[in-house]
Order: structure tokens, then sequence, then C-alpha cells
């Protein structure tokens, strides 16, 4: 664990309560957070094999909140691609070193947060015609950052706005997406060593919290404003990913 097991612990249940309230509802900028913070306090390929337990234990929640929302179609497009994104980071994450690796989370953050800013323009300047392949890409950048960060969301939001679904479709697609995504991390990430076994069974008094932080991460929806909310994200983005590159 971390060198000071108190700060390890309450970092823990911060990005439980983190993971949880995004699959509420909040979108996936809390969720984006998780894996840059726990990666200041443990190595990140330890952090990635912890994280996911949780997050596949909230997904569940988030799936019966949204149950039978989505649009199956544009799920199924996201899938082939999310493999192949999936295998190339997996196997990013077991031959480079823990160093490059939190290089490379941090840069990712980076990313999420560049494209957060741009976001209206980037979506403004793009003159759309559907096509399938849109979907394989997508499948496999989001494959790739979710394997090696935690971290799909800019990839699916643009692909998903440029369909034009409404906001309910929106986010139950994007919620049955990042399910199935998070499983087909799991053989990868058993295959490649990522799970600690008894260290997952040390931290179990976490789970409780997943369904608790789910309900108030729905309730928060229609209580705050999720642009603030979404901005004081993004700050802690940038200075967590500064602290994981200067630090």
């Amino acid at each position: 664990m971390a060198n000071n097991p108190t700060v390890f612990l309450i970092m823990l249940a911060a990005v439980a309560f983190l993971i949880s309230l995004s699959k509420g509802g909040l979108g996936g900028m809390a969720g984006t957070l998780s894996t840059p913070l726990m990666a200041l306090v443990m190595p990140v390929n330890q952090v990635l094999g912890l994280l996911l337990p949780i997050m596949l234990l909230a997904d569940v929640f988030a799936i019966a909140l949204h149950w039978r929302k989505w649009n199956g179609r544009l799920v199924w497009l996201l899938i082939p691609g999310a493999v192949i994104g999936v295998t190339i980071g997996t196997y990013f994450i077991a031959n480079v070193s823990t160093n490059v690796l939190k290089i490379g989370l941090a840069i990712i953050a980076l990313l999420f947060v560049a494209y957060k800013v741009l976001e209206k323009r980037i979506l403004g300047s793009l003159k759309y015609q559907e096509r399938n392949w849109h979907g394989w890409l997508a499948g496999t950048t989001a494959g790739f950052t979710s394997a090696m960060a935690h971290s799909g969301v800019p990839p699916i939001s643009i692909y998903l706005m440029l369909q034009d679904v409404s906001p309910s479709v929106f986010i139950a697609t994007s919620v049955l997406f990042y399910a199935i995504l998070n499983w087909i991390k799991v053989p990868f990430y058993f295959f490649t060593g990522l799970f600690d076994f008894q260290r997952l069974w040390q931290i179990s008094w976490v789970f409780p919290i997943v369904p608790f932080g789910v309900w108030i991460g729905r309730w928060l929806v229609t209580k705050v404003s999720k642009k603030i909310f979404d901005n004081i994200i993004l700050v802690l983005l940038v200075v967590t990913a500064l602290l994981l590159i200067f630090g």
C-alpha cells in the first residue's frame, strides 16, 4: 500500500465515492479523476487492478438506473474496437515502466481537460455523415485510454453526440458501453497480473460506499450545477496531472 496507510485509505474512500457519483448521473468527469488521484499514493499498474472491481460494482447500479433506455445498435458498433483498444492498452501497460505509465496517465488526464475546454468548438466544426467505422474508431480509442487510465469519455462523448440521440439515450448508452468495456478489461488485467486479490480483500470495506455514492449522484443531478461541478473536476484533474509529472 501507500507509504502512509491513513492517506491511502482516505484517498481510496474518496475515489470510490467519486466513481459512484459519476455512475449516478454526474457523467464521467468524476470517474476520470479517480485513477490519477490514486496514482498519487500507489503505482499506476496497481491502481488499475484495484479500481476495476469498484467500477464493476458501480456499473450494476448505473445500469439499473438506466435500464433499457440505451441504443443497442450504437453499443454493438463500439464493442469490436473496444476489444482492440484494450488489447493494445494492456500490452502497453505490461511492457513499460511504472514511471512511464504515470506520465502517460497524466497526459491522458490533460488531454481530457483540453477536450472538455474545446468540446463545443470540436463538435461545432464537424460536418458529420454517419459511418459504421466511426463506432469502431471511437471504441478502439476508448478501449485504449480506458485500459490505461479507466478513462474513455472523450471519444464516446463525441461519437454519441454526433449521433444526435436524446440525453437519456446518450447517458444510458454510455453506461451500458462502459459496463461492457470494464468486463472486457477483466481477463486482460487478470492475465497481465494487475489484480492483487489479497489487497482487494483488504479494501472490500469500500464496496458499501458504492450504492450510497450512486444514490447521492442521482440526487445531486437535480440539485447542483453540472457546469460548476465539471469545472471543479477539471481544475483537480490539472493539479493532479501536474503532481504526477513533477511530484
